[in-house]
C-alpha cells in the first residue's frame, strides 16, 4: 500500500514538472507525452519486479519453515552395528514384549509367542486387543518398550530396517498406494521386476482385469494408468488387489496378513484366497483377521485380549475350549454382525 501511495505521487510530480516546462515553452507537447508514458511504463515493471521480490520473500520463510520441518531426527534408526538380516527359516520369537504407545499401561502386556519356520498362525480378538500392533513391532514400526523380538535368532532392533522389511511381504487393512502407475504400485516392493512378473503377480492377486480397464485423466490406460494420491480414484477392494499383488511378486519368505482380503467381495476373495494358500507353502505367516472363517483352517491360532494372549490352538480345539474363540466363533458362524464385546463379556466370570 505505501509503494503504490509513493509511485502515485511521483507520477503526479513528474506529471507536473513535465506540464510546467510545456508551459514555459522549454518542452514540446511530444516530449511532456513520452516522458509520461516512460514513467508509466518503469512504474509497471517496477510494480511487477515488486511483486516478484515479495513473493520471493514469502516463499523463503515457507522455505525455512520446511527445513525444519524435513530436517526433524528420524524417530527410528539403525543400530550403529547393524547388519544384514539373514532369514532361513522364518522362525519368529517374541520374548516378553511390552508396549504401550508411551503411556506406561495397555496395548501390550508381557507377549510371548513362538512362531515356527514354516507355520501359520491367525491372531484373533475383539478390537484394540493389539493383534495389529504386535505386526508392527515385527517389522519394526516402533521400538519395544520391554522384551525382545528375533527371526531366526536375529534381533529386529539390531538388523537394517531395509533388509528387515525387505524379507517380510505385508497385506494391510490401509493400503499405502502412491500418485503413480499401476506398475510402479505394485513393484514397490521389487523394482527390478519384469512386465511379465508384474502381471502374473496382477492375475494371481484377481487385479489383471480392472487394471485393464483404468483410464486417467490424462488418457493413460491399464498397467500406466495413475491412481491418484493414496489410491484415491481406485475402490477399497481395488486398493487391496493392488496390495495383494505386491505380495505375490515380492514373494517374501514371511508374511504378514493383516484383514488381507476384508474389502474383497465373496467370488473375488474365494479365488484370491486360493492363491494365497499356494503362496503360503513354505513360508512363515502370521494372518490377522476378525472374520474367523477366513484363517480357520491355519496351522493355530492365537487369542488376544487386553494385550495379553488368553488362548491358542487350532480351531477344533479353540472350539472345544468355549472360551472366548469358540463365542466368537458362535456368534458369526450364526450368521449375523455382532458385536464383540458383547461376546468378550460372556467370557467373563460374573463379579
Amino acid at each position: 500500500m505505501a509503494l503504490t501511495t509513493l509511485s502515485g505521487i511521483m507520477i503526479t510530480a513528474i506529471a507536473c514538472f513535465a506540464v510546467y516546462l510545456w508551459v514555459e515553452g522549454s518542452i514540446t507537447v511530444g516530449a511532456v507525452a513520452f516522458t509520461l508514458s516512460l514513467v508509466l511504463r518503469l512504474n509497471m515493471l517496477l510494480g511487477r519486479l515488486m511483486m516478484q521480490l515479495n513473493s520471493i520473500l514469502r516463499n523463503l520463510g515457507v522455505l525455512e519453515n520446511s527445513k525444519a520441518l524435513i530436517s526433524q531426527p528420524l524417530g527410528l534408526t539403525d543400530a550403529p552395528d547393524a547388519k544384514e538380516l539373514v532369514v532361513a527359516g522364518g522362525r519368529i520369537d517374541v520374548k516378553n514384549v511390552e508396549f504401550h504407545y508411551g503411556k506406561g499401561f495397555g496395548v501390550l502386556n508381557g507377549i510371548d509367542l513362538t512362531v515356527r519356520p514354516g507355520e501359520k498362525v491367525g491372531l484373533v480378538g475383539p478390537s484394540g486387543a493389539g493383534k495389529t500392533t504386535l505386526a508392527n513391532l515385527i517389522l519394526r514400526l516402533y521400538d519395544l518398550e520391554g522384551g525382545k523380538i528375533t527371526i531366526d535368532g536375529q534381533d529386529v532392533a539390531k538388523v537394517t530396517q531395509n533388509s528387515l522389511r525387505a524379507n517380510i511381504g505385508v497385506v494391510s487393512q490401509d493400503t499405502a498406494l502412491f500418485h503413480r502407475s499401476l506398475r510402479d504400485n505394485i513393484k514397490l516392493g521389487m523394482p527390478d521386476a519384469t512386465e511379465a512378473q508384474v502381471i502374473a503377480a496382477a492375475k494371481k492377486a484377481e487385479a489383471h482385469e480392472f487394471i485393464l480397464g483404468l483410464r486417467d485423466n490424462r488418457d493413460r490406460q491399464g498397467y500406466e494408468a495413475f491412481v491418484g494420491e493414496r489410491g484415491v480414484k481406485l475402490s477399497g477392494g481395488q486398493r487391496q488387489r493392488v496390495a495383494i499383488a505386491r505380495v505375490f511378486l515380492k514373494d517374501a519368505p514371511i508374511l504378514i496378513l493383516d484383514e488381507a482380503t476384508s474389502a474383497l467381495d465373496s467370488d473375488v476373495e474365494a479365488a484370491t484366497q486360493e492363491n494365497l494358500a499356494r503362496l503360503m507353502e513354505n513360508k512363515t505367516v502370521i494372518a490377522i483377521a476378525h472374520r474367523l472363517s477366513t484363517i480357520a483352517a491355519l496351522d493355530r491360532l492365537v487369542v488376544l485380549d487386553g494385550g495379553r494372549i488368553v488362548e491358542q490352538g487350532t480351531h477344533d480345539e479353540l472350539v472345544v475350549l468355549d472360551g472366548l474363540y469358540a463365542r466368537l466363533w458362535k456368534r458369526q458362524s450364526g450368521g449375523f454382525l455382532f458385536n464383540e464385546e458383547s461376546a468378550l463379556e460372556e467370557t467373563r466370570p460374573a463379579e
